[in-house]
């Protein structure tokens, strides 16, 4: 084939058959990179492009909300404090981690979270009796990790550069020496910014394992920190395979925005490990400022960022996934697509001649680009004109930009590859900065021998022209006529690329979501609580108490579902607070942030297996109660915080975040939580093996009030109602009105509504029988501010908090917390039914 006839789309498909996202790129372009048009970038390793709908929806998300700082505690500081700990999660699980396993660390970029360790890393000086810490690195890194050996050796470790083929070649099948805990680092990179070469993510098990080079030749403890900045740019990071120990990134290279946020991911297992010496507001948890006493935070995030995150970045990185996914639907696509243009124009610009037959491109690559296991979207080469004589790099890159032509050039801050692959030796290197070439200028060669090279990388959003465009300007600028092709060699290319294709990929994550609700965990019978005043003891006044009403809260916050009888499920009523609502952001919107929540009415029938969403002026949507296999495959797991605590959650699809968006008035969506979740109860019972686990329920499983308690806050209303009607103080009347009786029980939203006895009595209560089940009573209720909202309309109004809490003296609980005890060996709960008789149990039971 001829170069004409090479360079066109069909060729291309014929060489590669992954491309694109299965839609039209083209139209993608149009929509979201309107900004490129006529313009060729190539120059994603340095810095990629961000999509218009990142920015646009990041800027209505400022505009939309208030965030305040994270440090305070009001609304809004909550809210960021909400948000931010979602995208950590987020975080985690792109890089297919849980929190209990890594920890983020925001930093304002890969070089500050790599700073970060070497300031923090524990080195050790050599002694009498043992060596020192060691720092060694790939010579194939970039500046950033070089420089950690400042810091190192400043601190008496010595650091020792490691060749790439050293490490496996020198390895040996047994470690060497006693046990010892002296620290060491080893760092190297999963790509390398400079040819693209993927280094093994194997090396990881090897290096902390003490197998592989130089971990096998040095006693002690071996860390790794894993260089991800490049890689992750177009390929995926499993820290399952790999479970590295400090994993620096740069959200900028993965999204295009925000520019000054990076992060380092540590493995909590060795976070232990780091320790510093300044700390800055918010690191602390305590300190005196008169004498040398200072406790560091116990959360391993809030240890290391110094001051007040840069919050507002951290939430444009949120809309960064959402934008990224939604385009591509992962990073596996993007990895097949990236690769398949980088390999393209590999095979192309090393076969094209000039009309003498000699080759028009020096590559520095390792390999053919054989798989896009072991090779990124970046081709770094030098031209050469028919003479074989390098044409100097920044000739090529001023040509380029009369093309509109973007590229990189230079040594890419990565001084030891270049020196490798551009035979540039250590006295070169000193003889050129003596004929004064120093880092970034434009001195492309010294004696004809090139300084640095060329380098074109693709991103999620480059396309096939990008290709053909870079491919013609360099015959049309730089090749000696006839252009020609060397046939040999691209049939070659032609081959191990079939070979590529064929070969099985890494398949994609799946996280499994599907399976029946979770199993309950049982709690031992909790022993007596001591005894309070006013406990009743007689039967006959036992038997007054009834249970009048069940309600259950499908969807955390939206309405109530008045039941007669229902099931008990291990978490609770069965499919109560199984479902939540959260924003934009993934964060959980409650009440307090939404009022008009309460308007959304969801009811569970279980015949059909749906849960039904109702609101004013909607149409009725439903979703299912269980996820079914479909379910499990296509609905995507997410976290998110309840009281602070993490859960893990299935997103219900876009149906109903679309309804409850249009309902809402702003962007959200429809979570559940995932059946193979595990939330504890804060407080673990006395006496009780386990804690209770939780739906999303903030503190337990059922929550019960007492109609006599409720009637009597309705008296202390209409009272203060009355005293300030009669005495003008609209100020204090304004949005307030006399409610009755129902309309305060809805407010408080229990699960349970009893009747019978004297106010507040149920306070005194250690246990108690409905039916034929026994609950405990796990505490009272602190009461917030959805009390103020009306259950009917979603207005809000300060009754009843203020008169409960003038009646409290300030206290302002009501209601108490109830969770169930299931007999030996029991699997399930019986039904609970509205008229069942109550037995509060003598604390001799």
């Amino acid at each position: 084939m001829d170069f004409q006839t090479l360079c066109t789309f069909d060729t291309y498909k014929s060489l590669w058959s992954h491309y694109g996202y299965g839609g039209d790129l083209r139209h993608v372009l149009e929509q979201e990179f309107t900004r490129t048009k006529g313009i060729t970038y190539l120059d994603h390793a340095a810095a990629t492009l961000y999509p218009e709908c990142l920015v646009r929806d990041y800027f209505q998300d400022v505009s939309r909300n208030v965030y305040g700082n994270p440090h305070s505690h009001h609304p809004s500081s909550r809210l960021t404090q909400d948000t931010v700990d979602r995208v950590r999660y987020r975080v985690l699980h792109h890089f297919n981690a849980t929190p209990e396993e890594y920890s983020v660390i925001f930093t304002s970029g890969c070089t500050a979270a790599l700073k970060l360790v070497a300031e923090s890393f524990p080195w050790r000086p050599p002694t009498e009796s043992e060596a020192g810490s060691r720092f060694c690195y790939l010579t194939d890194s970039h500046t950033s990790v070089v420089g950690i050996r400042g810091p190192a050796c400043g601190r008496g470790a010595v650091a020792l550069p490691v060749a790439p083929q050293e490490v496996e070649s020198r390895a040996r099948t047994e470690s060497q020496g006693a046990a010892c805990q002296t620290p060491h680092l080893f760092s190297y990179p999963a790509q390398s910014n400079f040819s693209g070469r993927k280094y093994p993510l194997g090396l990881v098990r090897g290096i902390q394992a003490r197998r592989l080079y130089p971990a096998c030749d040095h006693r002690g403890r071996w860390f790794v920190l894993l260089d991800a900045a490049s890689h992750v740019s177009c390929s995926p990071l499993d820290l399952q395979e790999c479970p590295a120990d400090f994993i620096p990134i740069s959200f900028y290279k993965m999204f295009g925005f925000p520019t000054g946020l990076g992060a380092l991911l540590v493995r909590n297992d060795a976070a232990g490990v780091l320790k510093k010496t300044y700390f800055g507001g918010g690191t602390a948890a305590a300190y005196l400022s008169g004498e040398d006493y200072y406790v560091q935070a116990a959360n391993i995030s809030d240890r290391f960022e110094d001051g007040t995150v840069s919050f507002l970045d951290v939430i444009a990185v949120n809309h960064g996934f959402d934008a990224l996914y939604r385009i591509t639907g992962g990073m596996h696509n993007i990895q097949r697509h990236t690769y398949g243009l980088a390999r393209y124009t590999y095979m192309l610009l090393s076969s094209l001649c000039h009309g003498n037959g000699r080759p028009v491109a020096q590559i520095y690559t390792e390999g053919l680009f054989e798989s896009p296991n072991t090779q990124g979207a970046i081709l770094n080469f030098n031209l050469r004109d028919s003479h074989g004589q390098i044409i100097g790099y920044s000739q090529v890159d001023t040509m380029a930009s009369l093309y509109d032509i973007h590229v990189r050039t230079g040594c890419f801050c990565n001084t030891g590859a270049c020196q490798s692959f551009l035979g540039i030796t250590n006295e070169q290197m000193r003889k050129n900065l003596q004929a004064g070439h120093v880092c970034g200028d434009r001195v492309d060669t010294v004696d004809g021998q090139p300084t640095g090279s060329v380098r074109v990388s693709f991103g999620y959003m480059s396309t096939f022209e990008d290709c053909e465009k870079f491919l013609r300007f360099v015959a049309e600028c730089f090749v000696e006529k006839p252009v020609t092709v060397d046939q040999v060699r691209l049939q070659k290319l032609i081959s191990a690329s079939a070979a590529s294709q064929c070969s099985p990929e890494d398949p994609p994550i799946n996280i499994t979501n599907g399976g029946t609700l979770g199993a309950e965990e049982r709690a031992e019978p909790t022993h007596a609580s001591p005894r309070r005043s006013g406990q009743r003891e007689s039967k006959t006044q036992w038997e007054a108490y009834t249970l009048t009403n069940i309600y259950i809260y499908p969807i955390k916050s939206c309405g109530a579902f008045e039941v007669h009888d229902w099931p008990l499920g291990p978490l609770g009523l069965l499919y109560d607070r199984s479902w939540m609502v959260v924003n934009g952001n993934g964060v959980n919107l409650g009440q307090k942030r939404e009022p008009r929540l309460c308007l959304v009415r969801p009811q569970v029938h279980l015949p059909s297996n749906k849960l039904l969403l109702r609101a004013p002026g909607m149409d009725t949507i439903s979703v299912p109660l269980k996820n079914n296999t479909q379910t499990h495959e296509s609905y995507q797991v997410c976290q998110s915080k309840v009281c602070g605590d993490r859960v893990e959650a299935v997103d219900c699809g876009d149906e109903a975040a679309s309804w409850l968006s249009d309902f809402l008035g702003q962007p959200c969506r429809l979570i559940r939580q995932s059946p193979d979740f595990t939330r504890d109860g804060k407080k673990r019972l006395s006496g009780a093996a386990t804690s209770t686990s939780l739906s999303l329920v903030n503190e337990a499983p059922y929550l019960m009030i007492n109609r006599a308690s409720a009637e009597l806050i309705h008296k202390l209303m209409s009272s203060r109602f009355e005293h300030i009607t009669r005495n003008s103080k609209q100020d204090d009347t304004e949005g307030d009105q006399l409610l009755d009786t129902q309309n305060v029980i809805s407010r408080f939203r229990a699960n349970l509504v009893i009747a019978g006895g004297e106010p507040f009595e149920e306070d005194n209560w250690p246990h108690l029988i409905i039916g034929n089940t026994r609950f405990v009573v796990a505490g009272q209720c602190g009461r917030c501010q959805m009390v103020g909202v009306d259950q009917e309309t979603g207005s809000k109004t300060k009754e009843p908090l203020m008169s409960l809490s003038a009646y409290r003296n300030g206290k302002v609980t009501f209601g108490v917390y109830l969770t169930h005890q299931l007999p030996e060996g029991s699997s399930t709960i019986s039904v609970l039914s509205a008229g069942s008789p109550i037995q509060p149990e003598p604390l001799s039971s």
